[in-house]
């Protein structure tokens, strides 16, 4: 679902990102770990093609993202590390405004309903502003973005970042509910915790390259936290 092949990106002198290889397959969560600055962010922004890649190729559903911006866009849901919503419109009202762009119809209120529910967030929040919305509940509302235009994969940026113990969790619970689902999952974070949870394979990152890749059910806790902190110090 997604892919990458010998994939580049050079800003002048600086290499952010040197020849990636890397699959991600529906029911599967990939959770890249590294340093700010490791590549992570730099290969989601490929993959949704918000920058050029300078050699290589990106694949999203087998759509090169570089000559299929738009296609390989209805593909994929994107939750960065925060989230921009309407503040003054409702988590309903947000729902279905996005939904009705990238549908290109206003979509049933009780299918969006029904979307919300999905996600968990609690029914006394739908008609609330998202002004008033924890960090926690505006993913819930972006992620029920996502589903409602078919998403099939999701770029995650951070998405643990700032939240609370319970949010986190919450948000862990929804990552595996998406992987049940068949989604193909890139998650870009620092928490080692939640990636060996949630993942299904992780990556580490050093300079633009990917070091080490690993399934998280070979490793435990204190042996990745071991594992990764010695490739931050070679």
């Amino acid at each position: 679902m997604l892919k990458t092949i010998d994939l580049v990106k050079q800003y002048g002198s600086h290499t952010a990102l040197q020849g990636l290889n890397l699959t991600v397959e529906p029911g599967e969560v990939f959770c890249l770990l590294g340093a700010n600055g490791a590549g992570k962010s730099t290969t989601i922004n490929l993959f949704l093609n918000f920058i050029a890649p300078t050699s290589g190729q990106v694949f999203v559903n087998g759509f090169d993202v570089t000559k299929y911006s738009q296609e390989t866009k209805q593909f994929l849901g994107y939750i960065p590390e925060q989230v921009m919503l309407y503040k003054d419109l409702t988590g309903l009202e947000n729902l279905e405004y996005f939904s009705s762009l990238s549908r290109r119809r206003r979509p049933p209120r009780e299918e969006l309903k029904e979307l919300l529910f999905r996600v968990h967030l609690a029914e006394d929040a739908w008609n609330r502003r998202v002004g008033t919305y924890s960090k926690g509940m505006r993913q819930k509302v972006a992620i029920a973005i996502a589903l409602s235009k078919d998403a099939r994969a999701f770029l995650l940026d951070e998405p643990t970042s700032g939240l609370d113990p319970k949010a986190s969790n919450e948000f862990s619970a929804l990552v595996n509910q998406l992987k049940e689902n068949r989604m193909a999952i890139l998650m870009a974070t620092h928490d080692l915790f939640r990636a060996k949870e949630s993942g299904t394979r992780l990556g580490i990152m050093k300079h633009g390259q990917l070091v080490e890749t690993l399934r998280t059910e070979n490793i435990g806790h204190a042996d990745l936290e071991q594992l990764y902190l010695r490739h931050m110090h070679d």
